[in-house]
């Protein structure tokens, strides 16, 4: 099972967590449990129950949090997300079944764009893969809030779905401006018959815009279990691994935090093309792997 904090490894100069970047993640929101994430977020909003006091009745957000910022105390470390120092503004826009109405995740967005100035918002990761509508026009829909969100100077970083491998598997709303991640594990689980490459989604080929933009590791990565509880003194099920490209977008939303701290004038078009240009080419196709593995290293170079 992959470490997240093995993939960036030697490849982060000192001093550089993500401090003073700030992540809104739209999921199944996020769990006030567990010790990894206390004080990590900035504001929660749920607009799918309407309460009041953030929470997580499905796991997956509070997963996705943990790969973004988790301090990793509970494990000495070995379990630390990619930016830990980076702080969260948590929307709730998914079910305790991991499903969404088209509604809350536009009111989400929405919410995003009021409060990006308040909190400095400048990344947005949605760990959601949404595939093709019955209704092109919710689907034209999200990628239009999408592209307004782009224009306001936040870098949205979408995953590109778990419905592939065909061609054109990708998620709907990673077809526009927005960095797509796709999952590849390098040299991590080659015999995992179910490593989360086989069914990452996949752009159009032959196209003239690589999708997904990228990829980045996503099978069996470990991280915070919203399900967490205190026997004894003692923390249980702290961890858990999940697999898909939900996992690997936070890998590269993390690795976006780190780069904002580290130029923090940097526009998000200029971190989308150091993200594109500085990744290490697999030799794969274009519509599955987009201009390759991300490469922590040459981002902060």
């Amino acid at each position: 099972m992959q470490r997240v904090r093995e993939f960036v490894k030697g490849n982060v100069p000192e001093g550089i967590d993500g401090t003073g970047v700030t992540i809104a993640v739209l999921d199944t929101g996020m769990t006030i449990k567990h010790p990894d994430l206390f004080n990590k977020t900035l504001c929660f909003r749920d607009f799918v129950g309407s309460r009041n006091l953030m929470y997580d009745d499905n796991g997956h957000g509070t997963h996705v949090c943990g790969i973004l910022c988790g301090n990793g105390g509970l494990s000495g470390g070995q379990y630390r997300g990619m930016a830990p120092g980076a702080g969260l503004v948590v929307g709730k826009v998914l079910d305790e079944n991991g499903d969404g109405k088209t509604e809350a995740m536009l009111a989400g967005m929405d919410w995003v764009l009021q409060v990006r100035g308040q909190y400095r918002i400048r990344i947005l990761n949605i760990s959601v893969g949404i595939g093709s509508m019955e209704e092109p026009e919710r689907e034209r829909a999200l990628q239009r809030k999408v592209d307004e969100i782009w224009r306001e100077g936040i870098l949205v970083v979408c995953a590109a779905g778990n419905k592939g491998p065909g061609d054109g598997s990708i998620s709907a709303v990673g077809s526009g401006r927005a960095v797509t991640v796709g999952c590849h594990d390098g040299r991590y689980a080659l015999n995992n018959p179910l490593r989360c490459e086989t069914y990452s989604g996949r752009g159009f080929p032959g196209g003239t815009v690589r999708k997904p933009d990228l990829v980045a590791p996503g099978t069996d990565i470990i991280s915070c279990n919203a399900y967490c509880h205190g026997f004894r003194g003692r923390m249980r099920n702290a961890y858990v691994a999940k697999s898909g490209t939900s996992m690997a977008t936070p890998v590269v939303s993390g690795a976006a935090a780190l780069f904002f701290q580290k130029f923090p004038y940097m526009t998000n078009e200029e971190c989308k093309r150091k993200l594109q240009y500085t990744a290490t080419d697999l030799g794969l196709p274009w519509n599955q792997q987009g201009w390759g593995m991300l490469n922590v290293m040459r981002l902060l170079s």
